[in-house]
């Protein structure tokens, strides 16, 4: 016999009020993006503008967004790739070695992810300042590479005990070294992975706070989420410009995520759920 389900109108009501707190901030956003100053307090800021405008995305084009844009793609470039490669190497040694070593180098990057990156704000201010590397944005890659290495180098390690062992033996008969097995066998399948890390790494960096709030001073070295707070405070009175400049510095992640999005779901689906 068949049991006909009845549908469940309480979780199809929730998820729709889910769905409008998700989608009515974004709405809020784009429509005030495009919105004239003046329009702004004149209507409702949840109706359409009287009129679409570009002016406040050439206002803060025009009050260095270039500037603060390139410094913030300069370090998540450089902190991606170097918390991707050094922990892709670390995972590798980890889950092939069986040395005292590698296992006490797996605990020590688990009981790195139980450090908060708060507590330790004032030492790493100290260790810039000691190393000259002050209101830099060296000051800002450094400790943005500690932090993302312990979670990273945890899920890579999780990807690499799934290779099977016969595929590393087989390399092994055949004369491969370490390298050209890392080369051959582990980076491509690891992709998924690394796609995953490379995405979470980014969207921390990117929108990372507190190190550039600590860490550096002068605007020359000043990043999108330090800048969008700047911008608060000189566009006081021009909201559609704020929310412009936040909907600039939003767009390269939304790229990048749309770009490996199915490297990303599949990486999530694989790593997370061991």
């Amino acid at each position: 016999m068949r049991h006909h389900r009845s549908p469940n109108v309480v979780g199809g009501i929730l998820g729709f009020l889910w769905l409008l707190v998700i989608l009515v901030p974004i709405y809020y956003i784009v429509i005030t993006s495009v919105r004239p100053r003046e329009d702004y307090y004149s209507s409702n800021p949840l109706s359409l503008p009287s009129r679409f405008t570009l002016e406040p995305f050439a206002y803060v084009l025009q009050n260095d967004f270039l500037r603060y844009f390139g410094n913030s793609v300069f370090v998540t470039v450089i902190t991606v790739v170097a918390v991707v490669l050094s922990s892709l190497l670390a995972s590798y040694v980890i889950v092939r070695s069986r040395s005292r070593l590698a296992r006490f180098s797996q605990k020590l990057f688990l009981m790195g992810i139980a450090i908060p990156l708060q507590a330790t704000i004032i030492p790493i201010y100290y260790l810039i300042v000691q190393l000259g590397l002050y209101d830099t944005l060296w000051a800002l890659i450094l400790p943005s590479v500690a932090f993302a290495i312990p979670i990273t180098v945890l899920i890579l390690t999780n990807f690499l005990r799934d290779v099977p062992k016969e595929l590393y033996e087989s390399m092994t008969v055949d004369g491969a070294s370490d390298w050209q097995m890392f080369r051959s066998l582990v980076l491509p399948l690891t992709k998924p992975a690394i796609v995953t890390v490379g995405i979470y790494d980014a969207l921390q960096v990117w929108n990372g706070f507190l190190f550039p709030l600590v860490l550096t001073q002068s605007s020359e070295v000043r990043v999108l989420p330090l800048s969008l707070w700047t911008y608060q405070g000189e566009f006081t009175v021009n909201i559609p410009a704020v929310l412009a400049a936040v909907m600039l510095s939003a767009l390269p992640i939304l790229f990048l995520y749309i770009i490996g999005r199915r490297q990303l779901i599949s990486g999530l689906t694989a790593g997370f759920s061991k």
